[in-house]
């Protein structure tokens, strides 16, 4: 019976462990603190300070997400010749139905729930899974059309064989360097979704990011660029007032938002549905009924000519500053755990009136921001202050470039609060 150990107990890893059972493996978790849900799995636990020993036996290892490439049990786990794999490397041996995949520094969960979504317009079966929170390993054993199947980073670091006829890649900028250890090896695990890949598949990146179209030069698929401002030559993208993939052609003014960065995630999710068969119609019709999750610049309200926008999700400055580039006057509120990265560019842009720092990174964003920045070190102050200067036409945004975690639970959480606060000024204006 072949051994597996499975590094983390959250999600995927619970996941894989479960996976693996069914499949008459050997299954044994490893987290150093595991969740209630980890003892009631049933499976094999291991708790506490990492022990090498663990590996005596083991066939394979499947590292979860929470464990870094250079974390001391994959290392022991290399130099012990053990292999190791993704949960999606090893969910995927599993299964014979068609796999499209899509990864990138931001907007790959959007890309992924638009897919799912066209082809189910189109009657195929074909549910979004992976990193958008459906571990790969609960749909492998199922009767399915197509796996739309969201990649991060980290899982595409340990794949062997991960096969997706058709994928995208919705941009790279440098994030996750405390996992990966440097921009270099972030972009290595990035090009492993068209690894496996022949001539025979398909490749799609947004021709307007210098790093998705330097990380796709080399694959070995057909390349199909696409744009939410242009239509680039032999792709799709914008072509006067119609969004145009092939033969497909949806008019602008019927999706919302048309800004440019979700016009590119639907032209990516249109290539990927109609590359597997789906009909244009019913890609129209998904297009058009589709938004974006909460927290992705999704509008709050508008009130006396001003917009207040939540993208909590920006939790990168790529994130944020394609999010400050889709309005034209904007009063930005950003900030928080920044992860190593340099947050400083968001406070240069020029539609940028104010810029409101908050949490952690508040004080670097503010002193480069200069006479047009303000501390307001929370997000409380920070609504209230925007409330304050706002003027008609302008676009109060909540882009923070930054993690969550310094003042909030989440993103979501994040997102929640600058939400209700928003609706709660608004209110008190209603009142006065």
């Amino acid at each position: 019976m072949r051994r597996v150990l499975v590094l983390g107990a959250g999600v995927s890893g619970l996941a894989a462990g479960r996976l693996a059972a069914r499949q008459g493996m050997s299954a044994t978790l490893y987290d150093r603190e595991p969740s209630p849900e980890a003892f009631a799995s049933g499976l094999g636990l291991a708790s506490g300070p990492w022990d090498h020993l663990l590996l005596n036996g083991v066939d394979l290892v499947v590292a979860s997400p929470g464990f870094a490439e250079r974390s001391l049990p994959v290392v022991e786990s290399i130099e012990a010749g053990v292999p190791i794999w993704s949960e999606i490397e090893f969910a995927s041996t599993f299964t014979d139905t068609p796999m499209l995949a899509i990864t990138g520094t931001n907007g790959k969960t959007t890309v992924t729930e638009a897919t799912s979504m066209m082809l189910s317009k189109a009657g195929l079966d074909a549910p979004a899974t992976g990193n958008i929170g459906e571990p790969l390993s609960d749909h492998v054993e199922e009767p399915h059309d197509v796996l739309v199947v969201e990649t991060s980073s980290f899982q595409l670091r340990f794949v062997e064989k991960f096969h997706p006829i058709a994928a995208a890649v919705t941009n790279v900028a440098v994030d996750h360097l405390d996992w990966h250890g440097s921009a270099m090896a972030y972009a290595e695990a990035k090009k492993n979704i068209y690894k496996n890949q022949t001539a025979d598949d398909l490749i799609v990146y947004d021709a307007d990011d210098e790093g998705a179209s330097d990380l796709v030069s080399d694959a070995p698929s057909e390349r199909f660029p696409v744009s939410g401002r242009r239509l680039p030559e032999g792709g799709g993208g914008v072509d006067g007032g119609s969004l145009v993939v092939g033969g497909l052609k949806i008019d602008l003014t019927k999706l919302e938002p048309a800004d440019p960065v979700h016009l590119t995630n639907l032209a990516m999710a249109a290539t990927l549905a109609i590359w597997m068969g789906a009909d244009p119609d019913a890609v129209t019709e998904a297009a058009v009924a589709f938004r974006p999750g909460a927290h992705r610049r999704q509008l709050v309200l508008e009130a006396d000519g001003v917009r207040w926008v939540d993208d909590s999700k920006a939790t990168n400055p790529h994130a944020a500053l394609a999010s400050i580039r889709s309005h034209d006057s904007v009063i930005l509120i950003a900030g928080g755990l920044a992860k190593g990265t340099d947050v400083r560019p968001l406070a240069n842009e020029p539609n940028v009136s104010l810029v409101l720092g908050i949490g952690e990174a508040g004080p670097d964003l503010v002193e480069e921001a200069g006479d047009i920045g303000v501390l307001a070190e929370t997000l409380e102050n920070a609504v209230r202050i925007a409330g304050a200067r706002a003027v008609p036409g302008t676009t109060v945004l909540l882009a923070p470039g930054c993690a969550s975690f310094d003042q909030f639970q989440s993103y979501g959480d994040r997102g929640d609060r600058f939400q209700q606060l928003v609706k709660n000024l608004n209110m008190e204006e209603t009142v006065k």
